[in-house]
């Protein structure tokens, strides 16, 4: 089906058994649903009972999908928090919840996680001088999320 093929709508039933399979098959937050109601040509009137169907059967929990989304991104991903925010704020994911989802991620290893990044990168960098290596090394990380601070004391620190 077409996204924009509007000739070809999904009744409201239909459409909730797609989103139990398409909730199914990974976490999803209340906005990827909604998109796919839109998708799916379902108007909002109806989208609300369906996503209050979702809920009540387990098969839509925002809670359960930030921490899946921090943790994963960190651990597979290598994201830092900075990114991982961001992209739950896209996701318009509430403050509450996204400050749930970053205390799930260990302190320790978030630390490791970003020495070995560093430790990774900075041989792959070339530049003329230690200082122009720093500060690509810097940039790297912070694409990566991670916060200034943590940065600059772990690539200071490079040889």
């Amino acid at each position: 089906m077409k996204k924009n093929d509007n000739s070809s709508k999904l009744t409201p039933l239909a459409a909730l058994d797609k989103l139990k399979q398409y909730c199914a098959y990974q976490e999803r937050c209340h906005a990827d649903v909604r998109n796919k109601l839109f998708e799916y040509g379902i108007n909002t009137e109806d989208q609300g009972p369906i996503i209050a169907y979702l809920i009540e059967e387990n098969y839509l929990n925002e809670e359960r999908f930030t921490t899946m989304f921090a943790g994963g991104h960190f651990r597979i991903k290598k994201w830092g928090k900075i990114k991982i925010v961001q992209a739950l704020k896209q996701k318009q994911i509430s403050e509450y919840l996204i400050k749930l989802s970053l205390k799930e991620i260990n302190e320790d290893d978030y630390l490791l996680t970003l020495h070995k990044l560093a430790e990774t990168k900075w041989p792959t960098i070339k530049a003329a001088t230690v200082l122009h290596r720093r500060q690509k090394c810097r940039l790297y990380l912070m694409q990566k999320g991670y916060e200034p601070q943590l940065i600059n004391d772990i690539v200071n620190n490079l040889k």
